[in-house]
């Protein structure tokens, strides 16, 4: 009776241990049912782009402060020609340099060919837990690996431009030129999310 009390009570102390580290450490994920969920025949390219440039997936900040210190994630600027960045509460203002170059590119480009308006960024790189939080207040939040788990991956907003919440259809016009400029140059894949009222762009290591 001793020993089946004591497999009990080692147990509960088990099970109170894991909840703690888990608070501690905001672990709210499954690696092993993420890695289960299978990425649609449209999003594939896009996981496949994002694993050629060297970068193990993303779990945790330490992660990815790993690949900042080794110089292989470049921060991004709050702002630059033709581009903006809003506030980041779910994910990270830092990507692999290809990335980085690109959306500078994009951004400059949209700038001359709209006479000096600015496109806003809403989400880069994202961790595994930073996607599980996110996925507490927006259920449409991928429940599998992202290419955002690469350092890779960002997404463009088509419904603020100049900093200005609205609806714009001749921005967004102009925006989707610039996308299909750069698809069909190889060098990206994008995805227009209506949910989420963004394109989001997967840069390839071209």
């Amino acid at each position: 009776m001793k020993k089946f009390l004591g497999v009990i009570f080692g147990c509960l102390l088990g099970q109170l241990h894991y909840a703690q580290a888990s608070k501690r450490t905001g672990f709210c994920y499954d690696l092993t049912e993420v890695l289960k969920v299978e990425p649609t025949p449209l999003y594939k390219p896009h996981l496949d782009a994002s694993k050629s440039f060297g970068v193990k997936l993303l779990k945790d900040t330490k992660a990815v402060q790993k690949y900042i210190n080794s110089g292989k994630f470049h921060k991004i600027k709050k702002s630059g020609k033709g581009f903006r960045v809003q506030k980041l509460d779910y994910s990270r203002p830092y990507m692999v340099s290809k990335a980085k170059a690109t959306l500078e590119k994009m951004a400059a480009r949209f700038s001359k060919e709209t006479k000096g308006h600015t496109f806003t960024v809403s989400s880069m790189t994202r961790t595994l837990e930073d996607q599980c939080r996110l996925r507490k207040v927006n259920s449409n939040a991928s429940l599998g690996i992202s290419s955002h788990n690469y350092g890779n991956s960002f997404d463009i907003s088509y419904i603020r431009f100049n900093d200005v919440l609205k609806y714009n259809p001749k921005m967004e016009v102009a925006l989707e030129k610039v996308l299909k400029y750069y698809a069909n140059a190889g060098r990206i894949y994008y995805i227009k999310e209506k949910q989420q009222s963004c394109y989001h762009i997967t840069v390839r290591n071209y």
